[in-house]
């Protein structure tokens, strides 16, 4: 039996589960036949061969799970072409230079406000250039002489070409309305029924949040740091559990950036332009949503690669906030405190393979009513979500982190007498857990 089925179904029937990513992708779990071939790329490159030292960085970059770098020589040519979500990059080198590009949109007419956009960006841009190719393709390019294009320079220049290639497709295409797709032939629908579940979970979030914030015994004047927790629970929540793209993934970042900026605005202020994103982010026709629901391959993460002590750290510093809100009956804002915990690891970080697997069970728990709708088995809750059933908790927890022999935790620290409780003592129990 797979691990996650048995993480997910019963203990002694294996039970087929929806084939869904969830969160972020990152590069941070290489293996090691990938590190072999950085370390070859850099010899390589240091006695001049050239293409032998591309194509063992072109191994590195290739995830086998993904299928997301390709590549092809013709005697002293290499071609080669990689997926970075909704954008295929081409590349081209040989003895003497390296040529990389990736087509954004098509574009009818010269829009003066398109093209404004991408000379700014182009400023802030190190490696790569925004530009017009003859077919009125708006690009984004790099190229090097290969003296000067070392596999260490290659990987941040490929890294920053394919993630604003892939982050500026959909967010022009939104805004301005004569671009067209371009080289989208890789992306994978998510099936309607998927869409219809994300869509709804995704409204109902937004709309209860805000409801709570306007109408809960929370006073949002009086103490904006507990409305902060409800508002960041709820975009991590989301970026993760929905995995979006586009407008919407642009949207839950740049609330993100708003509320950490070091401005003059208080946390009030940022609080109420948080909620105006989020509303106008609910209000935003299905379809538009819809569009932005695809599956694709990638090369690049965008998170720091920490380990589980950096983890722990957070925890610790974090969940103690949780006391007094607990102790006064704002239940809802204790609850959001550890969802804000797990949610922010996930979101700025490339976390260990088995914390990853735990924060995963832990929203598995707290959000089953979702995974339910999405096809998952529901084993975890009971009576209509308010109770839990412990001994399918406690053997999921094994379960999770059965593969990596050097962890144990102890189910026996959670205690379930309440959602806050309980959502408290898991994380106790990861911040508890024996290393080896």
């Amino acid at each position: 039996m797979s691990f996650w089925n048995r993480l997910f179904g019963n203990e002694d029937t294996e039970v087929p589960q929806p084939d869904i990513k969830f969160g972020r992708y990152s590069d941070a779990y290489k293996t090691e036949a990938q590190h072999e071939a950085w370390d070859r790329s850099l010899t390589q490159f240091e006695t001049q061969d050239y293409l032998g030292a591309y194509l063992a960085f072109l191994e590195y970059l290739k995830d086998p799970e993904e299928g997301n770098v390709h590549w092809q020589v013709d005697g002293e040519h290499l071609c080669f072409e990689l997926y970075q979500g909704s954008k295929k990059i081409n590349g081209y080198a040989d003895a003497h230079k390296v040529k990389i590009e990736a087509k954004i949109v098509k574009t009818q007419s010269l829009s003066p406000a398109v093209l404004r956009r991408l000379m700014e960006q182009n400023f802030s841009l190190q490696y790569s250039r925004f530009a017009l190719d003859p077919d009125n393709n708006l690009t984004i390019v790099f190229d090097t002489y290969t003296l000067d294009g070392s596999p260490y320079k290659l990987y941040y220049a490929l890294k920053e070409l394919a993630t604003n290639a892939d982050k500026q497709d959909d967010l022009l295409m939104d805004e301005f309305g004569n671009l067209e797709p371009v080289e989208v032939a890789h992306l994978k629908p998510v099936p309607e029924a998927e869409k219809e579940v994300k869509y709804a979970w995704l409204e109902k979030e937004i709309r209860e949040t805000l409801e709570e914030i306007e109408r809960g015994k929370l006073d949002k004047n009086q103490y904006p740091g507990g409305i902060s927790y409800l508002l960041l629970n709820l975009v991590y929540k989301l970026d993760y559990l929905i995995k979006p793209e586009g407008f919407t993934m642009e949207t839950l970042e740049r609330v993100h950036r708003l509320y950490f900026a070091k401005d003059e605005r208080t946390v009030a202020q940022k609080n109420l332009l948080f909620c105006k994103e989020l509303q106008k982010l609910a209000t935003r026709p299905k379809e538009a949503f819809f569009k932005e629901m695809y599956r694709v391959p990638a090369t690049f993460g965008i998170t720091a690669s920490v380990g589980h002590e950096q983890v722990v750290q957070v925890l610790s510093s974090e969940l103690p906030k949780m006391d007094w809100y607990e102790e006064n009956g704002y239940d809802k804002v204790a609850l959001a405190i550890p969802g804000y915990i797990v949610g922010k690891c996930l979101f700025n970080f490339a976390i260990t393979k088995y914390d990853r697997a735990l924060f995963h069970l832990y929203f598995r728990i707290m959000e089953a009513a979702y995974f339910k709708a999405l096809g998952f088995q529901d084993n975890f809750r009971e009576n209509d979500g308010v109770g839990f059933q412990k001994k399918a908790i406690k053997r999921a927890v094994e379960q999770a982190t059965e593969p990596y022999r050097n962890v144990t935790p102890d189910p026996n620290l959670l205690v379930f007498d309440s959602a806050p409780t309980f959502a408290r003592s898991y994380l106790v129990m990861m911040m508890e857990m024996k290393i080896r």
